[in-house]
């Protein structure tokens, strides 16, 4: 048996308890000072490394932005030139035109120079007259033609026939003239056969402010109050308020072969314009 391979044992055991001493502490606790050791030092190239994004300004709380308030809804109008004493009865069944014209100047006045009031048969008979005398084609009547010149003649004018197709947009342009005019309106009422002058109306909305409104109800004389007609129906009592119903059963499209005017089918008006 050789002992050199014990010997080489002795020397392993020996070299491994020296390496074991270095990583434990001395045998009377205390641990050994490696306060003067450094940590190696690696250089890092950071030429090109990708650089962190911006850190995002913090949200703050501005003024909010101005929200304008919503419309007012449109509120109720009315306007009235009616008073007592305006109305004037035609005093033929043929005077219904003159009669108007009368009408429209009693209403008219108390917006302008008080110069009496127009009810006379004998001046109806006179501007019957004058009204048939500038109207073609009216079966030798007055036609609305007639109406409004001598109405503009009078100094009551401007005045304009116009025909409109569509009811309510009838309504609302009548409405219209009277507010921004401060004059009445003439309705040509049965198709074509009779007269009516429109004194006022009420609505949602003023005309003179919006053209976003409604008429809710229409202010009329009828000349031919109290008789009425069997066919048309009864004459409304003087400055009766009717609503659009009640009116579209009188106030209807004109005929158009009653007589030729060179106006599209619709309903007519006979409409204040604003002065020059």
């Amino acid at each position: 048996m050789s002992v050199r391979p014990a010997r080489l044992l002795v020397a392993g055991i020996a070299v491994a308890a020296t390496l074991l001493t270095g990583c434990t502490p001395p045998a009377g606790g205390e641990r050994q000072d490696n306060s003067n050791l450094t940590a190696p030092t690696v250089a890092v190239d950071d030429s090109a490394a990708t650089p962190l994004p911006a850190a995002p300004d913090p949200i703050t709380t501005g003024t909010p932005y101005n929200v304008p308030p919503p419309p007012a809804p449109p509120l109720p109008f009315a306007l009235n030139l009616y008073e007592e004493g305006d109305f004037v009865p035609q005093y033929t069944f043929d005077w219904c035109v003159a009669a108007s014209i009368q009408m429209a100047h009693n209403l008219a006045r108390h917006n302008g120079p008080a110069d009496g009031t127009w009810a006379g048969r004998e001046q109806q008979s006179e501007l019957w007259n004058m009204a048939r005398a500038r109207s073609t084609d009216a079966f030798n009547g007055a036609n609305p033609f007639g109406w409004a010149a001598v109405l503009t003649e009078v100094g009551m004018g401007p005045y304009t026939v116009v025909s409109i197709p569509d009811y309510g947009d009838a309504l609302r342009a009548a409405a219209k003239a009277l507010g921004t005019t401060g004059r009445p309106v003439g309705l040509v009422m049965w198709s074509g056969r009779h007269a009516w002058v429109m004194s006022g109306f009420e609505s949602v909305g003023d005309p003179k402010l919006t053209d976003d409104f409604l008429v809710t109800r229409v202010r009329v004389l009828d000349p031919l109050y109290p008789y009425g007609s069997g066919q048309w129906g009864p004459s409304p009592e003087p400055g009766s308020l009717l609503d659009p119903g009640q009116l579209a059963g009188q106030f209807v499209v004109r005929e158009p072969r009653r007589w030729s005017s060179g106006l599209p089918a619709g309903y007519l008006l006979v409409m204040p314009l604003a002065q020059a």
